[in-house]
């Protein structure tokens, strides 16, 4: 594996970034294109109500993957929170470990990227400034800690 850093720490599942997601489009886009064939002829109510039922569970279908791939990152970031502030305990000073409930779970998600030796600085940066964007708190670190296991 390369070494991970802030340019390359995002992750591409392939079977769901280049077919999963373009197959569940394309399946929309032909039942729409069949239902509104449906509508434009004036034939039978059936082929509509068929037409119109495809739509949807097309819909439905292309929402369901979305729906589980958010959910599996909130459960990660959920894990990801525990870790953290276990984490937290065990690196910060005394005088930032009474504050480790102020952490929003972006900030979390995001400094588990800092090293141990860089957390107690960027963490007190994070707080004192309130910096709760991911992206920012990321660019922010200097020491990157990889995080292979990303769903």
């Amino acid at each position: 594996m390369s070494e991970q850093n802030f340019a390359n720490h995002g992750k591409i599942v392939p079977a769901f970034h280049y077919f999963v997601v373009p197959a569940l489009v394309i399946n929309l886009v032909q039942s729409v294109i069949v239902a509104v064939k449906a509508f434009e002829n004036s034939g039978a109510g059936i082929s509509r109500s068929v037409g119109v039922i495809q739509v949807l569970v097309s819909l439905a279908l292309l929402t369901l993957a979305f729906l589980a791939r958010i959910f599996a990152l909130g459960v990660q970031d959920r894990v990801i929170r525990l870790e953290e502030r276990l984490r937290y305990e065990r690196l910060l000073p005394d005088d930032l470990k009474p504050r480790i409930g102020e952490f929003t779970i972006n900030q979390l998600v995001s400094l588990r990227f800092a090293s141990d030796v860089e957390l107690p600085v960027l963490a007190r940066k994070v707080l004192d400034g309130k910096v709760t964007g991911r992206k920012a708190i990321k660019q922010m670190i200097q020491t990157w800690r990889a995080d292979y296991q990303r769903i």
